[in-house]
């Protein structure tokens, strides 16, 4: 194969941490104009390459080679002068300033009047508008971004990215938080660079995704190279077995619970705000697992944050064990034995500066408080230890910073801290979002097992496969209404779409 065909060339790249060897010898090679995906499980390796691509992180060994040219790369700044940018899973835009000043951030342009120096807000407002016509981006240049959703500020990132006349893009989770009318827009976007010239790593754990849109896939496992293979050659299946090294056709554990007596009953809960969830009526039995379907605005998150006692109600009553109930805070529906897993673990779960420790007894702190109101930190670390080796958290101790696990670890982490609560409800919102397929399946394996001992588990879904292969019955809402209960052995894809879009003009 001709060198040439290359535009990036990482070549044996090594990096090592203290008791870690985060890529031993790995290889990627990214061909001009195209989409050329990077696929590994977490703490495969996949961020910390591109870390070292983009000067965050400095390899220990290894060359990498733009445009047939051998670049040593110390700090971002020398990736961006080369034509190197990066579209981080975690964005951080400056909130309190307009979309203009966020595009050109550092690199103002300047107008000389008499001996001073002053930012020329015209020009820089005519290169944005032209950037966002160039992207077909609808936005209007000075709108304050703290204003903005979450998918905006992606195609803000993305405009930026561009306006650095980028050889090389690389997009970490783009779509973690878009509609799917947003990812067809990004995909839009996409190959319009892709036709420019432009070559787009993409980092994705969503396999149907990576398929549509990628022209090569390279994964990665445990730190090292595994291969690289045209898009159109690979399956599901493939892909899956090449990411963790073992046959995934059983992609969720076999049922062994049984549901019993209803534990929970719900008759027609309303939100007390007004485009909300209304009318809701429920079931859940003791050992089910209840998975809740349902589209982008279908009120999912709000009705489970109002039974968590996090949003009001303005209608409806809750009974719990054949008692009527009020919740109206977290710390009642505590009391009734309920936990709630949040949708967003970065944003509402962890304290990503505090130890796994701190983050698995912090929901739970009273049960380690002497008479004497002093804690018992013999006690807490032996929690913390036993809630370690049950869920099979993977990390070097305790002490590790929640931040510095992957995002599998992580969401384990955030189980334990309700775990140890010792709730009879669980409700999960997307317990496995933005985590890969071996670690989802390991959470598949705690939520069955904990369905088994008669715990009563609700799990939102947006992965239909999810919900039909973890569910023993699924309700599906559409716009803050419950549009219908269907069995999870009889579910089909198709009859879940149905309901989700029952209601939709």
């Amino acid at each position: 194969m001709d060198e040439g065909e290359f535009i990036l060339q990482m070549n044996n790249i090594s990096k090592e941490f203290p008791g870690v060897k985060a890529l031993d010898n790995v290889t990627l090679k990214v061909r001009k104009g195209s989409v050329h995906a990077l696929m590994g499980e977490n703490g495969a390796g996949k961020s910390t390459l591109m870390k070292c691509l983009f000067g965050i992180y400095k390899e220990d060994s290894g060359d990498i080679i733009l445009d047939g040219k051998k670049i040593d790369i110390k700090e971002p700044k020398i990736a961006l002068d080369n034509g190197i940018s990066m579209i981080h899973q975690e964005l951080h835009p400056v909130p309190y300033r307009n979309v203009i000043e966020n595009i050109w951030l550092g690199r103002f342009s300047t107008k000389k009047i008499g001996p001073l120096k002053f930012v020329d807000e015209k020009s820089m407002y005519e290169a944005t508008k032209k950037l966002f016509e160039n992207l077909n981006i609808d936005i209007n240049p000075k709108d304050i971004v703290g204003n903005m959703s979450v998918s905006k500020i992606q195609l803000i990132e993305i405009a930026k990215a561009v306006s650095y006349n980028s050889k090389v893009i690389i997009m970490d989770e783009p779509t973690s938080s878009l509609t799917e009318n947003e990812v067809e827009h990004l995909f839009t976007i996409i190959n319009e660079l892709k036709n420019r010239g432009v070559s787009i790593i993409y980092i994705s754990h969503k396999i149907e995704e990576i398929l549509k849109i990628s022209d090569e896939v390279t994964i990665m496992r445990d730190g090292k190279y595994i291969g690289t293979w045209k898009s159109l050659e690979l399956t599901t299946d493939m892909i899956i077995s090449k990411m963790v090294g073992r046959d995934m056709t059983n992609r969720f554990p076999p049922k062994s619970n049984i549901p019993g007596e209803v534990v929970l009953k719900i008759e027609q809960l309303t939100s007390i705000m007004g485009k909300s969830f209304s009318d809701i009526s429920f079931e859940l039995k003791k050992g089910e697992v209840l998975g809740i379907g349902g589209l982008v605005g279908a009120q999912r998150t709000e009705l489970v944050e109002a039974l968590f006692g996090l949003r009001g109600i303005s209608n409806g009553k809750i009974f719990i064990n054949n008692k009527e109930v009020k919740i109206k805070s977290p710390i009642d529906a505590k009391k009734h034995k309920i936990a709630l897993l949040t949708e967003e673990r970065r944003a509402t779960g962890i304290f990503p500066v505090l130890s796994i420790l701190e983050n698995t007894v912090v929901a739970n702190i009273n049960r380690y408080v002497t008479p004497l109101r002093i804690i018992n930190e013999g006690k807490r670390r032996e929690d913390v230890k036993k809630s370690i080796k049950m869920l099979k958290v993977k990390t070097p101790s305790f002490r590790t910073l929640i931040k510095d696990l992957s995002g599998g670890n992580q969401q384990k982490v955030l189980i334990a801290r309700w775990l140890l609560t010792e709730p009879e409800i669980l409700i999960l919102d997307e317990p496995t979002r933005g985590i890969d397929v071996g670690a989802k399946y390991e959470i598949y394996t705690i939520i069955a097992d904990l369905a088994k001992q008669g715990k009563s588990i609700i799990m939102i879904s947006s992965e239909m496969p999810e919900l039909i292969g973890m569910s023993d019955r699924i309700m599906v809402m559409c716009e803050g209404h419950l549009s219908g209960i269907i069995s999870g052995s009889d579910a089909t894809e198709e009859e879940i779409m149905r309901l989700a879009t029952k209601f939709s003009s």
